[in-house]
C-alpha cells in the first residue's frame, strides 16, 4: 500500500518513517514539510494513503484535502484534538493525537489496509463484470463445422434447431451443422434478440416476420412455440411489441 507522510515537524516525520518501516505492507514512497510540496507526486504518482498533520504553513490539512478531488484514504496526524470531528467529516480513516504510540499507529493502518484491499477486491470484481459482459456483447461467435472453425454473425442468424446430438443454424439457404447442444448455444446468444420457443428451436427475434396460431414466421419456415415456453415468448413479444 503506498503511503506519504506530510508534517513540518521533522521529529513527526522521522517518527511516521520508522513506524511505517516495521509494517511489510506499507510503501512509504516520500515525506514533505508542507502540502503545497506533494501535490505534484500525487498527481504523478498512485498514493493511496496519506499521513497528514493539521496545522501547517501555508495550507492547513483540512484545506488540503478539501482541494485534492477524489483524495487518497487519510490518516490524520496532530498535537490538538479538537479537529478530530472535522477530520471525520473528510472520512478521514483515523485521528491519531501527538505522541503517537505504535500500537495506536498500527490500529489506524489496519483499518485503511483493510479498505484498501476491500477496494481491490471491489475492483477486481467489476473488472471481471465488465470482461464477461465485453465478450457477451460479441457481435458473432465461433463454432467448429466438420475439420473447419466457423465463424457466425448473430446478425446473419434467423433460427436455430436443435437434433439431438447436433444443431442446425440457419444464416440462408445453406444451414450450418455442428456438434453441441442447443444449451451450450444458447449459452452464446443476447438475450436481447435471441429467444428459445421450443425445446428445439432458438428464434432470432430481428428476423420473425408474424406470429400465427402460435407458429412464428420466419422467411417460409413456420416454428411452433412450445407450451413451456409460451409465457416467457409472449411476454417478450408484448415487450418488443412485434
Amino acid at each position: 500500500m503506498n503511503c506519504i507522510a506530510i508534517d513540518d515537524e521533522p521529529l513527526a516525520i522521522n517518527v511516521i518513517k520508522e513506524f511505517c518501516s516495521k509494517i511489510d505492507y506499507l510503501n512509504l514512497l516520500a515525506t514533505f514539510n508542507s502540502a503545497v510540496e506533494a501535490i505534484k507526486l500525487l498527481n504523478q504518482t498512485s498514493v493511496d494513503l496519506i499521513f497528514l498533520d493539521i496545522q501547517m504553513p501555508h495550507i492547513s490539512g483540512l484545506e488540503f484535502i478539501k482541494s485534492i478531488p477524489n483524495p487518497p484514504m487519510v490518516v490524520f496526524t496532530t498535537a490538538y484534538s479538537e479537529h478530530a470531528l472535522q477530520g471525520f467529516e473528510l472520512n478521514a480513516i483515523d485521528y491519531l493525537v501527538k505522541p503517537i504510540p505504535f500500537e495506536r499507529f498500527f490500529k489506524a493502518v489496519n483499518k485503511a489496509y483493510e479498505l484498501y484491499n476491500l477496494r481491490k477486491k471491489n475492483e477486481l470484481s467489476s473488472n471481471l463484470t465488465l470482461e464477461r459482459n465485453s465478450e457477451h456483447q460479441a457481435d458473432y461467435f465461433m463454432i467448429k463445422v466438420e475439420y473447419s472453425t466457423v465463424k457466425v454473425d448473430f446478425k446473419d442468424i434467423q433460427y436455430i434447431e436443435g437434433l439431438k446430438d447436433y444443431v442446425k443454424i440457419y444464416t440462408g439457404p445453406r444451414p450450418i451443422l455442428t456438434k453441441t447442444t442447443m444449451k451450450n448455444i444458447e449459452e452464446k446468444l443476447s438475450s436481447d434478440n435471441f429467444v428459445r420457443i421450443h425445446k428445439s428451436y432458438i428464434v432470432s427475434i430481428s428476423h420473425i416476420k408474424a406470429i400465427e396460431n402460435n407458429r412464428v414466421l420466419i422467411g417460409d419456415k413456420r416454428i411452433p412455440v412450445g407450451e413451456q415456453y409460451k409465457e416467457a415468448f409472449y411476454k417478450i413479444v408484448n415487450k418488443n411489441k412485434l
